[in-house]
């Protein structure tokens, strides 16, 4: 599971998301079929995020924090627009994708290395 969170006036937003993948050049990517909210933070604070990556089953989870930028075309938009109208068909498609460079990763697993930065 990946929830966003961002913040922008003050009021936080977090939200689940289904549409991801991890890049070959170690970025995180986020397709944008329903961001709105998450947008319009990520303009007023100068892209910055977080991300909760976790394994509901095991607890193995991380924090990553980074910077967002977006995109409205290219190889990996064309990717997510496949499959989120495939999952809705047709009725919804993505607009673009977030492109989230991480960093700071932080160990979430209960235990010895909770906290611990990577």
């Amino acid at each position: 599971m990946w929830d966003l969170a961002t913040c922008a006036a003050g009021e936080p937003n977090v939200v689940p998301v289904a549409f991801k993948q991890a890049t070959a050049d170690g970025k995180l990517a986020v397709g944008d079929a329903f961001l709105e909210t998450t947008l319009k933070n990520l303009k007023a604070n100068g892209g910055k995020i977080a991300i909760s990556v976790y394994d509901a089953k095991t607890l193995e989870g991380y924090q990553v924090k980074g910077t967002a930028s977006c995109v409205s075309e290219g190889a990996i938009v064309d990717q997510f627009k496949a499959i989120v109208e495939q999952m809705f068909g047709g009725a919804v498609t993505a607009k673009g994708a977030l492109l989230i460079t991480p960093e700071k990763v932080i160990v979430t697993i209960p235990g010895k290395d909770n906290r611990k930065v990577l």
